[in-house]
């Protein structure tokens, strides 16, 4: 899968309640990475907040994949209007709950569906929206010599050594930018000659 040069995510946990004719919606975001910590963060929140009426859900992972749950709602007042507020904001790698207690008054499908969607809204709207860069990680061997040419030209193209190694050659850990792959690795070719051996891995992170 080709992944975007660049995502949004919140990464810190933040809440927010919202009220509508007597019932509490409060909107809950969470920041996650895989599938099992979602199910042990919805397990929590149903046990510590086990008097609520509802806790309803979305999430979208950087993969694309989604998935929504109206948790005792009639069909399509819930889940799906949290995941529209996540996708508003165009974020991945993102659970929002909305905790709902009934106040006695019932809002019907419509007005009901607007109570979740503001709550999503406004719990994310509220929070840090954290953009993060796609790197590619690389790993690159060369003689001594050529130390100062590596550090020159990595750093030049905006991006990163993380680590490095001294055996029999200087061994090093860089990120780099997707956009800069190719003109870093010709350069390095190039002030080489042939002593730079560039291996690229099928890991990337983002930062």
């Amino acid at each position: 899968m080709n992944y975007p040069d660049q995502i949004k995510t919140i990464g810190i946990f933040n809440q927010n309640s919202n009220k509508e004719k007597g019932s509490e919606f409060i909107g809950r975001v969470y920041h996650v990475e895989e599938e099992n910590e979602i199910v042990e963060t919805l397990n929590k929140l149903k046990k510590k907040y086990y008097d609520a009426t509802h806790h309803c859900y979305a999430y979208k992972f950087l993969n694309g994949k989604t998935k929504y749950s109206d948790d005792g709602e009639p069909g399509g007042s819930a889940g799906i209007r949290i995941l529209k507020a996540i996708e508003h904001f165009d974020l991945v790698n993102q659970l929002v709950v909305v905790t709902r207690y009934f106040g006695g008054t019932k809002l019907g499908v419509g007005p009901l569906g607007k109570a979740y969607y503001n709550a999503a809204f406004n719990v994310l709207e509220q929070s840090e929206i954290v953009v993060k860069t796609l790197y590619y990680i690389i790993y690159i061997t060369s003689a001594f010599n050529n130390i100062s040419h590596l550090h020159r030209i990595i750093e030049k193209h905006t991006s990163k050594i993380e680590n490095s190694a001294y055996h029999e050659n200087v061994e090093l850990k860089c990120l780099i930018l997707p956009s800069k792959l190719d003109i870093i690795t010709a350069e390095l070719n190039e002030v080489g000659k042939g002593e730079i051996i560039i291996t690229k891995t099928e890991e990337s992170i983002y930062l």
